[in-house]
């Protein structure tokens, strides 16, 4: 017998405006995400500049609405300077961050093409690690300035008459991690007047332009003193705060791995806070957004843990080390198609932790305004010949069903689990949580077409859930399908042969009276409801 559980969702729990930009994804030149991905001069698909066709119509497909890039930690030792202009005049360089020569193939005004080519908003990082503000300075000048000066008119004389349409601009990436080449980390209030003296720059050469402030990536032990420090010094100059997170749960561990949004919530709430702070310090009126513009979920093996209290690791003894690399360079080889940088194990895991990372965004959309999947195009597609993962179909149905929508809150009552306290090392580690509630929701609510769509996860390993879905206060609204998705063998997953074995159906079970509408949702299973008026 299914247990129950009830989900309220009334019209006037509004939350706030669900963006297009909250479902972007992350690109950076690592494994085969660049070259080889987006990039194979020799790829049956490519076109004039290279691009793979087949990449870019499945891009255009999905209708991703934006891409951070080039981002990483690769960005903070690039030379933007050296990849514009003829390719063969273009100089090689050392990246550090994952340790492979950079050919500059792909450079600045490729990442942009590409972008308009696959009909996508460029969300640009400039590299405020190993270069200054006068880099940003021209950097800004050549991509915005229509013309008249030495940057802008060698743009044109590259071929780009027009000013390249980048309106966000990222200050840094993760500058405060010691693993980051020019790190802010041990002065943060150094960092905090660079990004508001970059921020200016930027600002009086194109005054419609937004800058996001670097923040404090992770839940390092200097968050959030860190992040308070910086801010202060930009506060009034910037638009967003940027943060990351990566979610790392003990393989095996299904109830902390599917769980990634309450520890995601933790961080958010802590950096809302920080902000709100910051303004009512500096008395200004002016409230700040976040960019969540890396984050992702993963099982992670066990490592060597130096205990330290409660029982996890001593943080201290991980943080302030450096360590050479053993010196092996390597060069991106566009032609290699194999290199899988996201494996396609545990596929209905992976669509309902990354799912649900969303709808908790969706939760905070009246301060959470971008947001950008690490990986994203590897988890709607798959650059071995594209093919759609189980995790395209919620990210899709998520980016589809809440254009023009408002957030609305929904009320959860149900059964719960419990989670356990783990140590994979120094910086993946959780604590325990208790009564999550198994049945996790968000909803998105259209006055104008006079629709609502309701987005369900059932996080139960064990157990089908009956759900009464109340939303009586939608007057005259009726149920028009109830989609569900979820496989009996975690196992099973889609691929290049089999790339419907995990696929979206339709439930006609499902039945609304009166104001509510009961279903039954699977255990591990994906759901959306979508009610109009009559």
């Amino acid at each position: 017998m299914a247990k129950k559980a009830k989900v309220t969702v009334h019209p006037d729990y509004k939350i706030g405006k669900i963006e297009r930009r909250l479902f972007g994804a992350f690109l950076e030149p690592i494994g085969n995400w660049v070259y080889g991905g987006i990039y194979n001069p020799n790829h049956p698909t490519a076109d004039d500049m290279g691009f793979r066709q087949d990449v870019l119509d499945a891009v255009r497909e999905f209708e991703v609405p934006a891409v951070r890039l080039p981002g990483g930690n690769f960005v903070s030792g690039w030379d933007w300077k050296n990849s514009i202009g003829p390719v063969e005049q273009r100089k090689a360089q050392l990246d550090l961050a994952w340790f492979q020569i950079e050919t500059n193939r792909v450079g600045h005004d490729e990442y942009i093409e590409w972008t308009k080519r696959a009909n996508t908003e460029p969300l640009y990082t400039i590299n405020l690690g190993t270069e200054d503000m006068k880099s940003a300075f021209h950097l800004v000048e050549y991509s915005r300035q229509p013309g008249g000066t030495y940057w802008s008119d060698l743009r044109r004389k590259n071929g780009y008459p027009d000013p390249h349409p980048i309106k966000i601009w990222y200050l840094g990436n993760e500058m405060d991690g010691h693993w980051q080449i020019g790190s802010w980390e041990k002065d943060p209030v150094g960092f905090g007047i660079r990004t508001h003296e970059t921020s200016k720059i930027i600002k009086w050469i194109d005054n419609t332009a937004e800058t996001v402030f670097c923040g404090t990536s992770d839940h390092h032990r200097h968050f959030p003193e860190w992040e308070m420090a910086a801010l202060e010094q930009c506060y009034e100059s910037v638009d967003y705060v940027s943060l990351h997170h990566y979610h790392s749960a003990p393989v095996g561990d299904i109830a902390n791995f599917l769980n990634a949004s309450s520890v995601f919530e933790d961080y958010i709430r802590t950096t809302i806070a920080t902000c709100d702070y910051i303004q009512t310090k500096i008395r200004t009126p002016k409230k700040m957004y976040i960019s969540f513009d890396e984050f992702g979920v993963m099982f992670r093996e066990q490592s060597e843990v130096l205990f330290g209290r409660r029982g996890w690791q001593d943080v201290t003894k991980d943080y302030h080390q450096f360590a050479p690399r053993e010196n092996v360079f390597r060069v991106p080889d566009p032609d290699n198609d194999e290199r899988q940088f996201r494996r396609t194990q545990n596929q209905m895991l992976n669509a309902l932790a990354l799912s649900s990372i969303l709808m908790l965004f969706m939760r905070y959309a009246d301060r959470i305004k971008i947001a950008c999947m690490t990986g994203g195009l590897h988890n709607i597609i798959t650059y071995d010949g594209v093919w759609k993962t189980a995790a395209y179909y919620p990210y899709y149905q998520l980016n589809r069903l809440t254009r023009d929508c408002i957030s609305v809150m929904p009320a959860v009552d149900g059964p719960t689990f419990n989670t356990e306290q783990y140590a994979l090392s120094g910086s993946m580690q959780c604590h325990a949580y208790e009564n999550v509630q198994a049945i996790e929701a968000a909803a998105a609510y259209n006055e104008e077409k006079e629709e609502v769509n309701i987005f369900i996860i059932n996080r139960s390993v064990e157990d089908d859930i009956e759900i009464t879905l109340d939303v009586r206060g939608f007057e005259d609204y009726e149920l028009v399908e109830h989609i569900e998705m979820y496989t009996d063998d975690l196992s099973k997953g889609n691929s290049k042969e089999n790339p419907k074995a995990i696929v979206p159906t339709v439930n006609k079970d499902s039945k609304m009276d009166e104001g509510k509408v009961i279903a039954v949702t699977k255990k591990l299973s994906w759901n959306v409801f979508r009610l109009a008026k009559k």
